[in-house]
């Protein structure tokens, strides 16, 4: 059994890369989700999956300083500043 991650570099990492996936394979639903300011509805069950698997990885520590939550902001949403919506 692999050991879990007690290092927040290797944390974030894991992060952007479970948020990125999420990118990957929704684009659609988060497109319109941004669009019409939707997005944690339609996302919620991929959201919280992504949050699972990040937690079985990770020490209890890492997991509770929100690595995961800034990796969906910065991946999910800044990277999708250029799509018309109502949230900015």
């Amino acid at each position: 059994m692999a050991s879990l991650i007690d290092n927040p570099q290797r944390a974030r990492q894991l992060a952007r890369a479970i948020a990125s996936d999420l990118t990957l394979y929704h684009e659609a639903k988060i497109l319109d989700g941004i669009t019409n300011d939707t997005l944690f509805e339609v996302m919620s069950d991929e959201i919280e999956e992504g949050r699972h698997l990040f937690k079985s990885r990770v020490t209890e520590e890492i997991f509770h300083q929100n690595i995961y939550d800034r990796a969906i902001v910065d991946v999910l949403i800044k990277s999708k500043g250029h799509v018309k919506s109502k949230i900015w």
